[in-house]
Order: C-alpha cells, then sequence, then structure tokens
C-alpha cells in the first residue's frame, strides 16, 4: 500500500455545484508557502495577521479591525453574537444563509433569534425589515436589534449602495445595527464596478463578515469591525465560538494575497463573467427559464425535472427547489469559457431528449 500523497482526482473536472468546489488560487498557494518555515507568535500576534491589519485598512478605512476565523458560519455566528445582547434577535431575509444553510448555529450556538422576511429577490428594503421591526418594549418577544443582509444575496442579486445606505439608516434610526454576511462581497464589488468600502462602511454597515474561500483562498474567513462602538468583547467571542486559530498566520496571508493587490477582483471579475456566459446561452434554449437577474456568479433556472436529473450525471450542480424544477449553477475562479460551453451543449442536448 502506498503512503505518500497522491492525487485521487481528475483536476481537469469541473461542475456548477459551487464556487466551494474550486481549490485554491495557485496565488494563495504561494503565500502560504512563504508564510510557512520559522516560528511566529500563536493566536494573531504573527507578522501575517499584523499586516492584515493594514491591508484592510486600505479597503475599509483605518477604523476598520480584522479578526480572522475558520469559515463562514463561524464568521456569521461570531459577527451577531457581538452585536446583540441575550435577547436579541436579528432580522433577516428568509433565504439568508444564516437562517437556511447554517444549521440552526446563529440561533442554538450564538443564543440569538432570527426574525426573518419573505423577499421576492433576495433582498431587504426598509419596508421589509418593518415587517419585523416592532415590539422592542415586549417581554414576550425577542427584541430586534441587528438587520443581517447578504451581499451578493442567496438568489445572485446584487445590492446598490443607495439600497444598503437606505436599509442602514432605517435600521440606526430604530436603534439597530447592520451586519453584512460577504461571503462573496467580492462578486458583488465586481458587479458593481465599486470599492467595497462603496457599500459597506461608506453607508453604515456596522460589522461585516469577509469571504474568502469561494474567492480562491484554501480556507479562512474574517470578522470585519467597521464600527467599533457596534461591537464588544469581539476576541473573548471568537475564542468562545471555538474560531481562534493558534496558527492564524495560515489564515491571514490568504487573505493578504487576495486583498494587497487586485486579486480578490480578478478572480470576481472571472467568476461573474462566466455567470454571464452561461446565461446569455442558456437565455437561447427553448424550455428553460432564468429566474432571477444574474448579477454576480449565479444563474438560477427552471428546466423540466427529468433533465435536471439527467444533466446532473453530466455535471455536477444541485436543485434549489426541486419541487418547482429549480436550479442553481455556480462559477467560480477557475471556471472555463471550455467548461462553460460544454454544459450548454450537454444541456442542449438532454432537452431536446
Amino acid at each position: 500500500m502506498r503512503t505518500d500523497a497522491q492525487r485521487h482526482h481528475d483536476p481537469q473536472v469541473r461542475g456548477f455545484a459551487s464556487d466551494n468546489y474550486a481549490g485554491a488560487h495557485p496565488e494563495v498557494l504561494a503565500a502560504i508557502a512563504l508564510a510557512n518555515g520559522g516560528h511566529q507568535v500563536a493566536y494573531g500576534e504573527d507578522d501575517y495577521t499584523g499586516h492584515l491589519q493594514r491591508v484592510m485598512h486600505s479597503h475599509f478605512g483605518p477604523t476598520a479591525e480584522a479578526f480572522p476565523v475558520f469559515n463562514g458560519t463561524g464568521a456569521n455566528v461570531v459577527a451577531l453574537q457581538a452585536l446583540t445582547d441575550r435577547w436579541g434577535a436579528v432580522i433577516c431575509a428568509e433565504s439568508a444563509h444564516i437562517n437556511v444553510d447554517e444549521g440552526g448555529a446563529p440561533e442554538r450556538m450564538g443564543g440569538l433569534k432570527l426574525l426573518t422576511v419573505p423577499t421576492p429577490d433576495g433582498k431587504l428594503t426598509p419596508e421589509l425589515i418593518d415587517r419585523q421591526a416592532y415590539g422592542w418594549d415586549d417581554e414576550h418577544r425577542a427584541m430586534p436589534q441587528v438587520v443581517s443582509i447578504t451581499q451578493n444575496t442567496e438568489l445572485g442579486t446584487v445590492y446598490t449602495p443607495d439600497e444598503i445606505r437606505a436599509i442602514c439608516d432605517h435600521a440606526h434610526e430604530r436603534g439597530m445595527k447592520v451586519h453584512l454576511d460577504g461571503a462573496r462581497i467580492a462578486n458583488a464589488a465586481a458587479s458593481l464596478d465599486v470599492p467595497m468600502r462603496t457599500f459597506t462602511n461608506t453607508v453604515g454597515v456596522d460589522v461585516l463578515s469577509f469571504g474568502g474561500t469561494k474567492n480562491g483562498a484554501l480556507f479562512g474567513e474574517a470578522v470585519v469591525v467597521l464600527n467599533p462602538d457596534a461591537v464588544r468583547a469581539m476576541k473573548h467571542l471568537r475564542k468562545l465560538s471555538m474560531q481562534l486559530a493558534s496558527k492564524m498566520r495560515f489564515v491571514s496571508v490568504q487573505l493578504e494575497a487576495l486583498l494587497a493587490k487586485d486579486l480578490w477582483l480578478r478572480n470576481a471579475r472571472h467568476a461573474n463573467a462566466m455567470a454571464q456566459r452561461l446565461a446569455e446561452g442558456v437565455r437561447a434554449i427553448d424550455g428553460v427559464e432564468i429566474l432571477y437577474p444574474v448579477q454576480a456568479n449565479a444563474v438560477f433556472a427552471r428546466l423540466p425535472h427529468a433533465v435536471s436529473e439527467r444533466l446532473q450525471k453530466r455535471f455536477r450542480f444541485y436543485f434549489w427547489d426541486e419541487t418547482a424544477g429549480d436550479v442553481r449553477w455556480m462559477c467560480a475562479f477557475d471556471t472555463r469559457e471550455d467548461d462553460v460551453d460544454a454544459f450548454l451543449q450537454a444541456l442542449k442536448e438532454e432537452m431536446a431528449r
């Protein structure tokens, strides 16, 4: 039996199930190797985490402070805990990742209540927020303290800076704070063609969950505190939530590799462009309906269930609503034009059967 490392997959195979399926960008892997060797102080007192703070300042201003964590769920749970009291609640879209895809972690591990609102496109508005923004003095109801939005949303739509400003102003007027789940923040910035600060700290977001994994990192995200007055005990909450990395330099150097220059933007622009290429091809196929505006790196479509099942045997992707026949196709930083064209050809063939 061989004991050395060996490849167990075909690196030429790519699907459309998730941008998490992609590997790490070669520049990120090179950065990890650069940070390796010798000793560095553990638990975030290393040189790489220190430099990451300066990189974050260049994107989010001089008061921003980054707390690297292992994953996106950890980032969201830590951020929301830092913004709420034990009796607090968080208003979010019904489709929000914190509500649908985190195994109940914000409520079970964070000890807070999610107050959800149905949305037509994944985006909250001040009017939708007001469906749950009440009852602050009612001891029988969890107190609304935070509005959490996702940029870009779980349905692939993107908030404009003005839309987020309106949400922040509305929430702050009611004594609530604003959290932004930025698992795909790079794709949103690339779509809008603006700096990330334009729709975060500039418009009033208090705390950001910054995503790296979907943008080419091996692992690792960060909670970025944009308004220091909005949070408390961040470093204690990170440890309590099991998100404190001992060898933090290997998380921080990945985020530095993405953010210090333009790798984050290159990766996001490419993923978005591949989604546009996919959407354009899908629109030319009779019987397939695109459900939402394609504004980032996701395409949501509706097609016959049997076609999707056959197509899944050729390419990996997920049903979004299996009963309705809705599917989600995701593009990543390493999706190739040939991958998209091969998928479109397979879709045409299956639709013609």
